[in-house]
């Protein structure tokens, strides 16, 4: 009787980089539908308002494809509505003919989330929703600065929860209203039958129907994983509906087991698709040049998962006072080949045209050699002129940081 068959760790890092699109080189057209089709690829790009270099979304596509720039991404949406924006298990941007799937997770958003803000936001937002929906059917696409004037706000700014804000959020993941285009980083908002296609719109599968698609397209996205991170992947399906589905796929032998090798040697047990061994070794050698990587990239959503393939502890310092980081603010991933060999600090300097860099942390056991060095160089270049600056500009003491415990 033969044991669970085994993938070896660098095989495992592979095909999951060419489930990421980071396993080819970065070239090609990243406009109109070609983009539409990297993103279909992707499932979701994250969506993220931090903008040190580039906000996340246009870095996450950068790194793929290095002829993208930020101006490629809204006429997906607001023109040819390829994408619409939504959840799955943080604000993103998704393909458009996904969307019937989401009508479970807007009823289930629905749910939740009305009972949720209820006890977080008891302004009485439950009050604004039919307002809010009677001012954008007269008056057409809003944001939230354009509902609830006077409802207390200090300084009127998009971001502050207002009732009547709660209420446009509410109505957008419950499925009332979609993201029509952004001003800036802002949402506007209209009717959902103004914004998704009929087609899409009208089209309303079963929930055995959603949660076999979900699991499905996980997994070709995966390559391999556990029950919990096919369910975490779109935060759709629950984790018992994504169990009981592994078990049915094991069983009718759709699915088989498999151990993927961590970084560090150790097996953990996943499931994978009939012949997983071929797509890996058929799977493409990554180029060895650096790419830098934004902290949002889907390579590393699931950090317990890059951890044990990669052999990369990253946690986000954002909201970590500043005497207690580790690193630094915001800083981005470096990745090599199919290595993760460091970590870079760095910002943009938009008034004079420079790409200032702080600090760059190499992985424990990584050399930095003239060669690795020199292709770090070219990738801030090729960063400054997506972010179009002029200069990348090194610090003045020594480039690589001091070595952690």
């Amino acid at each position: 009787m033969t044991g669970t068959p085994v993938l070896g760790n660098r095989d495992a890092r592979r095909l999951f980089l060419d489930r990421h699109a980071l396993a080819e080189p970065p070239t090609g057209r990243a406009k109109g539908c070609a983009l539409a089709k990297l993103i279909q690829r992707l499932g979701f790009v994250q969506i993220d308002s931090i903008n040190t270099v580039a906000r996340a979304h246009h870095m996450i596509l950068h790194a793929r494809r290095q002829s993208y720039r930020p101006r490629n991404l809204a006429p997906l949406l607001d023109r040819d509505r390829a994408i619409f924006e939504h959840w799955t298990h943080d604000a993103a941007v998704i393909p458009t003919e996904f969307y019937p799937y989401w009508h479970l997770r807007c009823a289930r958003d629905a749910d939740t989330l009305g009972a949720r803000w209820r006890k977080a936001r008891p302004e009485g937002f439950e009050d604004k929703t039919q307002p809010v929906l009677d001012h954008i059917r007269t008056h057409g696409p809003a944001s939230s600065s354009e509902v609830g004037k006077g409802e207390g706000r200090t300084s009127g700014g998009w971001w502050e929860w207002h009732p009547s804000k709660t209420a446009l959020e509410y109505l957008w993941r419950s499925g009332a209203l979609a993201v029509t285009r952004r001003e800036g980083f802002r949402k506007i908002y209209d009717l959902a039958e103004n914004v998704i296609p009929a087609q899409h719109l009208a089209h309303r599968p079963t929930v055995a129907e959603t949660i076999d698609w979900a699991c499905n397209a996980a997994l070709d996205r995966l390559g391999f994983a556990t029950s919990g991170e096919i369910a975490a992947f779109w935060a759709k399906a629950t984790a018992a509906e994504a169990k009981d589905w592994v078990a049915r796929g094991l069983a009718s032998g759709a699915l088989r087991e498999i151990d993927i090798e961590g970084a560090d040697g150790s097996l953990r047990r996943s499931v994978a698709r009939p012949g997983i061994a071929d797509a890996a070794e058929s799977a493409p050698r990554p180029p060895a040049r650096m790419r830098v990587l934004s902290p949002f990239d889907p390579a590393l959503r699931d950090r317990a998962r890059a951890e044990r393939l990669f052999g990369f502890h990253y946690r986000i310092e954002v909201f970590t006072p500043a005497a207690k980081r580790v690193y630094g603010y915001y800083v981005f991933p470096l990745l090599e080949g199919d290595r993760l060999v460091g970590r870079i600090d760095m910002k943009a300097d938009r008034r004079a045209g420079v790409l200032n860099v702080t600090a760059l942390w190499p992985e424990h056991g990584v050399r930095w050699s003239d060669a690795r060095f020199a292709r770090l160089e070219a990738e801030l270049d090729r960063i400054a002129r997506f972010a179009g600056l002029e200069e990348v500009r090194l610090p003045a003491g020594p480039l690589i940081a001091d070595a952690l415990s």
